[in-house]
């Protein structure tokens, strides 16, 4: 048999020159295309949106943003595909935005499962002070008086601005549970607002405030030590399917077991426009692989609050440190987009 060694030869040069750019384009799925990303206006949710921000660059995507946005703009936008995704969403606080986003938009995978609570807690003392064990008490005239911070004859609660999904469920308790004319709602900066409050504790003085957690609040004031979760007089949420998830056990610092918080336990998770998850099957890969301990967010968000506020470094690290839980979401991405 004869061989025609040109031929072979050109054969063998374009194999051979193909070969790396074969290898490109498996590891590096994303090239050449840009993800529009958003990020919650809590600063708490930056540094997970930062972790999947360089993941993704990492698949070779570019990365336009994180765009810093309400609840309602977000969810509007990435429904009608004018964003791609954020991992900011908690669920089930956010199903109130399922009818704007659902025929456009979709969950997918969890940074977190579980354990983001979210509830009223007021400092251990007047918790003492007044047996204070429900939200019901602050109907009482001296609780009520002992919590007014700025004369208006109400107790002050730091609560959520508007837009936020906790204001809807914060603002329905205030009716479900009689207490307009008790409660005094405070909806500037939630930053601010806690700053605020954690300087009066500091004073002296008595605070009631709304969190959640993953949070610096907790750092700041350790529920069990400087401050104490406190229940509501019974489940009453906008969406009562949920009633079972509002009370839990075993909660650090409660003043029951089991807590009544009045707030189901959340998921904190991705949320992308579904058109663009099939176009980039390596991105809904890397949605469902990744998952980010609630102890690794505690541990930035107590940092940040601390004043070390370089977000991009700080994921870098956590990465590098995590590299080959990392690695094994990488190849999964990278082995979705063959």
């Amino acid at each position: 048999m004869k061989y025609n060694l040109p031929i072979l030869a050109a054969t063998a040069a374009l194999l051979v020159g193909t070969a790396p750019m074969a290898a490109l384009a498996q590891d590096m799925p994303g090239e050449g295309t840009t993800i529009r990303m958003g990020q919650a206006t809590w600063d708490t949710g930056w540094f997970h949106a930062e972790i999947y921000s360089q993941l993704l660059e990492e698949l070779g995507y570019e990365v336009d943003g994180p765009i810093t946005l309400d609840n309602p703009p977000f969810y509007q936008s990435v429904a009608q595909g004018d964003l791609d995704l954020w991992v900011n969403g908690w669920f089930p606080l956010h199903d109130t935005y399922r009818p704007v986003f659902e025929n456009g938009a979709e969950l997918v995978g969890a940074v977190a499962k579980g354990g983001a609570l979210e509830g009223y807690l007021v400092d251990a003392a007047a918790v003492e002070e007044f047996g204070i064990k429900t939200l019901a008490d602050f109907k009482r005239d001296e609780v009520k008086e002992a919590f007014d911070r700025n004369g208006d004859g109400l107790a002050d609660l730091v609560a959520c601005p508007p837009g936020w999904g906790c204001e809807v469920n914060i603002e329905h308790h205030m009716d479900a549970y009689g207490l307009r004319e008790h409660v005094n709602p405070i909806k500037a900066g939630y930053a601010a607002s806690m700053a605020d409050a954690v300087a009066a504790f500091q004073n002296g003085e008595h605070i009631l405030f709304y969190t959640w957690t993953p949070n610096w609040t907790v750092n700041e004031l350790v529920p069990g030590k400087h401050v104490m979760w406190i229940e509501v007089p019974e489940v009453n949420l906008p969406d009562m399917s949920l009633a079972d998830a509002a009370t839990m056990e075993g909660i650090e610092g409660c003043v029951a077991d089991p807590c009544t918080l009045g707030f189901p336990a959340n998921d904190i998770v991705p949320v992308a426009n579904s058109a663009f998850l099939d176009e980039n099957p390596a991105v809904e890969a890397l949605l469902q692989e990744v998952a980010i301990p609630l102890s690794a967010i505690f541990e930035q968000n107590a940092a940040m609050n601390a004043g070390e506020d370089d977000i991009e470094m700080q994921a870098s690290e956590w990465i590098k440190q995590n590299r080959e839980s990392v690695d094994g979401w990488l190849e999964a991405a990278r082995a979705a987009a063959e």
